[in-house]
């Protein structure tokens, strides 16, 4: 099944018109015409199946003929994750992330960060092609960056960890997952966490939690939980 989307379809609605760039891929380069099914999304979790009643690279219009909707997961998982030195590297923690299922996502500033600025625009549409890639109805919410100071003051999922590199008491983050739960996870920068940054977590009861043995760069990081606690909830 090939997905398109739409963020402005709904229950109600009868006919829609995909916009220029979207018509122009559907008509010229999958050369779709009239009568053609479509199956859309709008990213909260509907399916709808289309037939395309005018088949025209400006405006391809098309009338719904059914819909359906996939319930939400029974668990919700939130990562905030300092951007990476090189972008091409948070780019490709979106697109996998996205594929294997996460919900939500926060780039935090940290104090060893060495990216403070990103592209909120660019990762959108990371995210809106790995969705439609994967077959996935859920488009994860992307947050605007924000400090860790502010991000951990204000967070409120049920539970909460913060995985660091220290030498310090961690609980391993396999002995702290369980099915169903609201999760938001802290991923640091290459230079990790500040001594500062973990104990102002802690104060906020985050969890500190080891991802394994090994030394993992914040993108890997990041995949190893998102997959994680996906496994955990498979049925």
């Amino acid at each position: 099944m090939q997905l398109f989307y739409s963020p402005t379809i709904n229950e109600t609605t009868e006919t829609f018109t995909f916009d220029k760039e979207e018509s122009k891929h559907i008509i010229k380069v999958l050369r779709k015409k009239d009568s053609d099914l479509l199956y859309v999304t709008n990213g909260l979790g509907f399916l709808f199946k289309t037939e395309i009643t005018l088949a025209s690279d400006s405006k391809c219009t098309v009338k719904i003929i059914s819909f359906e909707k996939t319930p939400p997961s029974k668990f919700r998982l939130h990562l905030a994750v300092a951007p990476t030195k090189m972008n091409d590297r948070y780019e490709w923690f979106l697109e996998k992330a996205t594929e294997i299922g996460i919900h939500e996502i926060t780039p935090i500033i940290c104090d060893h960060s060495e990216r403070k600025v990103i592209n909120n625009e660019r990762f959108d549409k990371i995210l809106l092609a790995a969705m439609k890639q994967s077959n996935e109805l859920y488009l994860p919410k992307l947050n605007p960056a924000i400090t860790f100071k502010e991000f951990v003051n204000n967070s409120n999922e049920n539970v909460k960890m913060i995985a660091h590199c220290e030498d310090a008491d961690k609980k391993t983050f396999k002995s702290v997952l369980q099915p169903n739960q609201n999760i938001t996870l802290l991923i640091g920068p290459e230079g990790d966490f500040s001594e500062k940054e973990i104990a102002l977590a802690l104060s906020n009861e985050y969890i500190p939690v080891s991802l394994g043995n090994t030394r993992l760069r914040t993108e890997t990081a990041a995949i190893v939980a998102c997959h994680s606690v996906v496994f955990v909830n498979e049925d």
